[in-house]
């Protein structure tokens, strides 16, 4: 099988030298200064003490890689539409892309069920482009749970975490499905499959759209916002209004609020990818973690009166700083 990493960047090229250390067909779409020391000397992996070095086939020029499996998209959520026309020519009839980004995937509404059924969202997919250029029915979830950094150009750092579940919009066990966790897994990864996919996106989503934004406003890691009373309570209230809007859709959380909060608090003095885009100068996700739920909320005819205000806030603060 052959495997395209699109966004070779920081989990992109984690799971890039996992997969070719474990034997697979992988190739890797990167730019900039980045592809340029993978080209020539390798990409290297950091992980405790041990250093892995790859050799693998790199470029800016999908095209030259031809039709893949697998293509699995580790762009910011906000590039993708951008990369289209580019990715087209790795599109076979039957090539799967997995979306191993943060946020709400294009094909969230595709066998999805009742009246929600093949709605597009505005926030994620300007103009549905991805949703009729790349096709809903390619769509393979993947939640990405591990942390990484890359510390320079070609240069990975893995800081915590192994954790890619994967899953069939329509909860079914194909054997697509089956292959891409087979794939994973050898590569030394936990990838079990979901038959509620969903679910867990909206997991990981719940405290992405409190805990990223507000990070971005006060510059506080994710042990202060939990702890300090006014934030952690500033995030009960974002979330428990996206969990208002996510059961509207049939979501099951399986950990309450005050767990899902004392969770990220546990996590320690970690930097949210909105607070460090921030301080390195790169756009920020907002529309991916913060504008997409407000646009479900709009959708299902849910207030969304605290996310309102600190997306308003957080737009604010990233046009300043030239990044939205």
């Amino acid at each position: 099988m052959k495997v395209c990493i699109y966004g070779a960047g920081a989990i992109g090229g984690y799971l890039g030298v996992q997969l070719a250390q474990s034997g697979a067909d992988v190739s890797l779409v990167a730019r900039g200064a980045h592809l340029a020391a993978m080209k020539d000397k390798g990409l290297k992996l950091l992980i405790g003490d041990e250093e892995r070095v790859v050799k693998v086939k790199a470029t800016d020029t999908p095209s030259e890689l031809g039709v893949q499996d697998f293509i699995i998209i580790c762009l910011k959520a906000h590039s993708i539409t951008g990369a289209i026309d580019a990715m087209k020519p790795l599109l076979g009839s039957h090539t799967r892309i997995v979306t191993a980004v943060n946020g709400v995937p294009y094909w969230y509404f595709y066998k999805h069920g009742n009246q929600f059924e093949g709605r597009t969202l505005e926030s994620i997919d300007p103009g549905a482009r991805q949703w009729n250029e790349l096709g809903p029915e390619r769509g393979i979830g993947c939640i990405v749970y591990p942390a990484t950094e890359l510390e320079g150009p070609g240069v990975v750092r893995h800081v915590y975490g192994d954790k890619f579940p994967v899953g069939e919009a329509s909860g079914e066990t194909t054997t697509d499905v089956q292959n891409l966790s087979k794939l994973l897994e050898a590569a030394g990864l936990k990838a079990p499959i979901l038959d509620r996919i969903r679910d867990e996106i909206w997991l990981k989503l719940w405290g992405n759209v409190c805990f990223n934004p507000i990070s971005a406003l006060t510059h506080a890691t994710l042990d202060v916002i939990a702890s300090d009373p006014a934030t952690r309570a500033l995030a009960k209230a974002m979330m428990l209004e996206a969990q208002q809007i996510a059961e509207t859709f049939g979501i099951k959380f399986r950990v309450d609020v005050e767990r899902r909060i004392e969770g990220a608090r546990k996590v320690g003095a970690h930097k949210t990818s909105m607070l460090q885009d921030l301080e390195r100068g790169r756009p920020m996700e907002i529309d991916p973690l913060v504008t997409v739920v407000q646009e479900m909320g709009k959708m299902t005819g849910i207030p969304t009166p605290a996310i309102d205000a600190v997306l308003g806030l957080v737009i604010q603060r990233a046009k300043v700083a030239g990044l939205y």
